[in-house]
């Protein structure tokens, strides 16, 4: 069922749930939480599937607080709240109400959004994109005991874990932490294994992608090594290396599917590492609603403190290549001394 209410209110929409659930034959409250979607119109849409996926497990009153762009000044001086209503098969396993704020309206989303929350149920605020820098400290955020962000959906991703770092509260996260959930436990399963100390660590993967710096800090926080920062095509995070006495532990994934774990002493085997899609990692920081103290261990680390590989240097154009005779190695030293001597040549001419 899908109901329609233009210039309403939240005592309005209040009582719509309540008759379309009779209307529908369910007057019962079945939802576990509140989830509260803070987006604009752009994104709305594949946020709220995704949410709707996650509430299959998870049965849940989804709001969307869109945000909408007025133009004209009498526009933005105008407050206005439309609302659509869903409820039954239409809203997955719970109800959705999507709020569209206009005008002075955008800047105080927090009292509409408050009337509509679940009593005694938890709060989950989720910014898909946008999100502000202090999350707790944000009016919205306000309202909930858990609040995600995806930094990789930031202009500067790397920049926006820093931001995060600093104005990190309880019940913070991020999506691009969720993405790393299997690369860590395979990683601590893999270590369980070996009774041999790690010495240092290798993280690869694409450039600007906050999954591999929180993986990375992850490894050079709990193990207390140093960790290298590596750059690779991808997609997303390829490979992970530790290094170990007794030779190198390495969990390569080249395809964004299937990835190989190769271990001293014991055969290479293949383990699945898909790349999940938003609903699924939705669906799993949902499952806990606790400060997650692993998330703000590695977070506070910060990204400087990794070691960063240089980038590789380009390859030297074909005619001042060293000819393919088996003699290049012993005449790659002498071009250093051969450079500097012409270079002083030059200088005494000048």
């Amino acid at each position: 069922m899908k109901i329609d209410l233009t210039e309403t209110t939240s005592s309005k929409i209040n009582a719509a749930l309540v008759q379309a659930r009779r209307d529908i034959g369910t007057p019962a409250i079945g939802m576990v939480l509140t989830l509260v979607i803070v987006t604009d119109e752009e994104n709305a849409y594949d946020a709220l599937k995704s949410a709707n996926d996650a509430s299959h497990e998870h049965p849940s009153r989804i709001i969307v607080a869109v945000r909408r762009v007025s133009r004209s000044p009498r526009s933005r001086r105008d407050a206005r709240l439309d609302a659509e209503l869903r409820v039954g098969a239409d809203s997955g396993t719970g109800e959705t109400v999507v709020l569209r704020l206009h005008g002075e309206l955008v800047h105080h989303a927090q009292s509409v959004v408050l009337p509509l929350l679940l009593p005694d149920a938890p709060v989950v605020v989720w910014w898909p994109e946008g999100a502000p820098t202090d999350l707790a400290g944000d009016p919205l955020g306000a309202l909930g005991q858990r609040r995600i962000t995806d930094t990789y959906s930031s202009e500067d991703p790397i920049g926006a874990l820093g931001a995060r770092a600093e104005a990190y509260a309880p019940g913070d996260t991020d999506l691009a932490w969720t993405r790393i959930t299997p690369w860590r436990s395979m990683l601590a399963a893999a270590l369980d294994q070996q009774t041999v100390s790690v010495v240092s660590a290798t993280v690869e993967g694409e450039d600007e992608n906050p999954s591999c710096e929180l993986l990375a800090m992850w490894l050079a926080d709990r193990l207390d090594v140093p960790v290298t920062r590596t750059l690779s095509q991808g997609p997303g995070l390829t490979a992970v290396r530790l290094e170990t006495k007794d030779g190198q532990i390495v969990l390569d994934r080249a395809d964004g599917a299937l990835a190989t774990l190769c271990m001293p002493g014991q055969p290479d085997r293949s383990v699945a590492l898909k790349r999940r899609e938003t609903a699924e990692l939705l669906a799993e920081e949902l499952r806990r609603l606790d400060p997650d103290n692993t998330y703000e261990a590695s977070l506070k680390f910060g990204v400087t403190r990794l070691e960063t590989a240089p980038a590789p240097v380009a390859a030297a154009p074909a005619a001042e290549a060293p000819a393919a005779t088996g003699g290049a190695s012993a005449d790659a030293p002498a071009a250093k001394p051969a450079a500097k001597s012409a270079a002083k040549k030059a200088a005494a001419k000048q």
